[in-house]
């Protein structure tokens, strides 16, 4: 992967890349300041890999130039700016082809990169687990690999001189080759990863748990979330993308039904695909959660963009029909017009406070009424002797009213789909008139 964060492109002598010009493009297909508000979100982005801003610039791109994107004129006068501005990195809003990266760096003699290298960057710093790691060093090795001709690469940078002589085509076919290597390599290392987080999920739906997943845009309070309601210490911090591995906690309803609670990556507008596709296995957890629980930071002033752009990502994933539990958080910090602006958007739903715990027990409350409502109501008079499904049913599903009598056990209750051809023999139309058992 190119290592933009060290600038030297031909020696060994290396320098960390400290000083960001940034770019944004507007095209005529953007709403108009959509441009504006990506690259505020660019700025946060990079500042984030601890890069400072000194300058950037909005462009208006009538049509994409196949050299550099921006055309002759206007890339010369980019440059400037950034030379000016004593910039060792210019970090470009919209996707450039190997070839336009190239051409950039030949004329700037600064690493030049987009917004997907930036994002790449960053996940490849947060990952902890094998499971992210290796998703991150796939992502990035199939992003490296048609540029490695560039200057700012760790294996394009000239090799030696003598009697192998410099790095020419030999050496850049070795180069392409070790990289084919590894990313067969990665991808069979990941679908073992994989298959290993396969078989501990078929082990947590053989116990029919309802399971929900938290989903949002980056830095909307998830973990903070998840830590509120289940004492979990994920981390959490203010920060982009400060998660990237899934964590799966218990949480206990008022109601005393349990359910699993999974935090995922933060979403983002712009996530490269090619991240989606490498996390496609960690995101599976939406896709089999019963219900999902969508939290928006409705103190940031881009919220409706933030929701619109979560929807389309679990459209991508194929998670658009489960049932959503819209949740507002930060409620603490936003003012009354956004608190309006957001009932208007999404009439049904929660305004929480994940740090002070403000209205939690309602969006527990809907969790609740959402299980209860997928769960089968149910009269059964289970025989003393098969005890072990009343036992079952208080921990798997949700008794609302038990009376003993001499010859069983009288229940009222709902039950998990998964565990309703179990009871379906004991099933009565009402309550039996035996005599109650004297406690």
């Amino acid at each position: 992967m190119a290592d933009f964060l060290t600038a030297t492109p031909s020696t060994d002598d290396s320098k960390k890349c400290e000083r960001a010009f940034l770019v944004g493009v507007q095209t005529p297909g953007m709403k108009p300041g959509e441009a504006r508000e990506l690259l505020d979100e660019l700025r946060e982005l990079v500042e984030n890999l601890g890069i400072g801003v000194v300058s950037e610039e909005l462009v208006n791109l009538r049509a994409p130039n196949a050299a550099t994107l921006l055309g002759s004129g206007k890339t010369h006068a980019v440059i400037a700016a950034a030379r000016a501005a004593h910039a060792d990195l210019i970090v470009i809003d919209e996707p450039l082809s190997p070839a336009q990266q190239r051409n950039w760096e030949k004329e700037s003699g600064v690493a030049v990169i987009d917004r997907e290298e930036v994002i790449l960057d960053i996940f490849a710093e947060r990952a902890s687990t094998r499971e992210a790691v290796l998703q991150v060093a796939l992502a990035r090795m199939e992003y490296s690999l048609p540029r490695l001709t560039r200057a700012w690469t760790h294996l394009s940078r000239q090799r030696g001189r003598g009697k192998l002589g410099g790095e020419g085509e030999t050496q850049l076919e070795q180069d392409r080759r070790i990289v084919r290597d590894r990313i067969t390599h990665l991808r069979l290392e990941l679908s073992k990863v994989v298959s290993q987080r396969d078989v501990q999920r078929h082990r947590r739906m053989r116990v029919p748990v309802p399971t929900a997943s938290i989903v949002g845009y980056t830095n909307a309070g998830k973990s903070t979330l998840i830590n509120r309601l289940t004492g979990a210490q994920v981390l959490a911090e203010n920060k982009l993308f400060a998660t990237l591995d899934p964590t799966t906690r218990q949480l206990v309803l008022p109601n005393n039904q349990k359910l699993l609670v999974t935090d995922t990556v933060g979403f983002i507008r712009r996530l490269p695909h090619r991240l989606v596709e490498a996390f496609k296995a960690t995101l599976e957890e939406v896709i089999v959660s019963d219900f999902l629980i969508h939290v928006i930071d409705v103190s940031n002033p881009d919220f409706e963009k933030h929701h619109a752009t979560t929807l389309a990502v679990l459209d991508e994933l194929g998670a658009a029909d489960k049932t959503i539990v819209t949740v507002f958080n930060k409620t603490d910090l936003a003012d009354d017009t956004a608190r309006a602006h957001a009932l208007a958007l999404a009439p049904d739903a929660c305004f929480v406070s994940a740090a002070t715990g403000e209205n939690v027990d309602v969006l527990l409350a809907r969790c609740a009424g959402l299980i209860a409502d997928q769960y089968a109501s149910a009269r059964l008079y289970i025989p003393h002797a098969r005890y072990d499904l009343v036992a079952k049913l208080h921990k798997l599903g949700h008794v609302q009213h038990e009376e003993q009598f001499d010859t069983g056990v009288y229940v009222e209750g709902r039950i998990p789909p998964a565990l309703a051809s179990a009871y379906e023999s004991f099933a009565v139309a009402k309550k039996p008139a035996g005599k109650r058992r004297k406690r």
